[in-house]
């Protein structure tokens, strides 16, 4: 009897495999071919975003498979006793994960400049320089204190044209608000590696099938909830903040039907909260005003992410994409989300200054 069971339940399986992969087959949309699709040409200019767009996945498949063998190899986990520019102490892979950007980039003929928050300087391409247009903002591993403990982690980044010869090295052409943004996204390490990004052509998230070696488009034009029940937000801060953003998070603590939910990893959380609604805090503290979010690497990719599926961006007073940054490190609190959440956020920040 048990015998027929399993064979029962082994045919159902088999044939549930079958017709997910003849799926598959029929409806593959690869990370490529769909930046094409999504820009309806194939001329020079559509041609360097599917190929950055390729590099990009390519460094993520590089990272995924190296945090998936990361407790089995030597000098993978734990720190380097080093201290980055943010003067944070910096992790093995933060330096693995940076060092495979540069090494994916230094090949694609397309991008003269990269500069990431784990370097003081944009890291310049000499030989790409003379015909790459193209800069790449990146934060190489978000979340990487969960590392050690096997939870989720992902990397963000965002395309520039890059504007001038930048013959200082000083990349000035950086300092402008996000809507100077070509392309945005994030890849989420977890129980599959997921891309998602934009163009400015709506947000679309894509599925690393490991027996293939691609992204695979996964859901097309993804649009956040216009409200949500979820907060995430690091309470453990609490004391710390202005009277008025404690307000809020009580609001959310006593409305009735919000929960918390907060991971330590900037895109692990956005990710669930783009999928079912809610919003994302990282305010400012006494001691930061500016928060610990980096700009350029981290909330102006993630703004432009959020606004083209429909939802907010802000540092709870005006939106993200609007703030020009001084420097290349330039810090700012965070607010995004559900457009309900946020408005409500920013709403009774301004009763609180008031």
């Amino acid at each position: 009897m048990a015998d027929s069971v399993d064979a029962g339940v082994a045919s159902a399986v088999g044939r549930y495999v079958v017709t997910q992969e003849r799926s598959l087959d029929r409806d593959c949309t690869t990370l490529g071919r769909h930046v094409l699709q999504q820009l309806q040409s194939f001329g020079s200019d559509a041609q360097d975003l599917s190929a950055l767009m390729n590099r990009i996945a390519l460094a993520g498949k590089l990272i995924a498979r190296h945090l998936n063998r990361s407790g089995l190899v030597d000098d993978a986990l734990g720190f380097t006793g080093a201290t980055n520019v943010q003067g944070e102490a910096v992790k093995k892979m933060d330096i693995y994960a940076n060092d495979v950007f540069i090494s994916v980039f230094k090949q694609s003929g397309l991008v003269c400049r990269l500069a990431s928050e784990e370097m003081e300087r944009p890291y310049y391409i000499p030989e790409n320089c003379p015909i790459g247009r193209y800069t790449l903002l990146y934060d190489p591993i978000d979340g990487s204190s969960n590392i050690d403990i096997d939870l989720n982690v992902g990397s963000i980044f965002a395309i520039r044209q890059q504007e001038g010869n930048d013959e200082t090295g000083e990349a000035v052409d950086l300092l402008q608000a996000g809507h100077k943004q070509l392309a945005a996204g994030y890849i989420l390490y977890g129980p599959s590696t997921v891309l998602v990004y934009s163009i400015g052509r709506g947000v679309h998230a894509f599925t690393l099938d490991p027996s293939l070696g691609e992204f695979i488009l996964s859901h097309e034009n993804l649009k956040i909830p216009s409200s949500g029940k979820l907060y995430s937000v690091n309470e453990g801060n609490f004391g710390q903040w202005e009277p008025a953003m404690q307000a809020c998070v009580q609001y959310f603590r006593e409305t009735g039907g919000y929960s918390s939910r907060y991971s330590g990893a900037l895109v692990a959380d956005l990710h669930r909260i783009l999928f079912q609604g809610g919003v994302f805090l990282y305010p400012g503290t006494q001691a930061k005003p500016q928060g610990k979010l980096r700009l350029l690497y981290e909330a102006a990719p993630l703004a432009f992410l959020m606004e083209q599926a429909g939802g907010l961006a802000s540092d709870g007073r005006q939106p993200i994409m609007d703030i020009v940054p001084e420097k290349i490190h330039a810090r700012s609190p965070l607010v995004i989300g559900s457009s309900e959440e946020v408005r409500r956020v920013e709403s009774l920040l301004q009763r609180g200054s008031d």
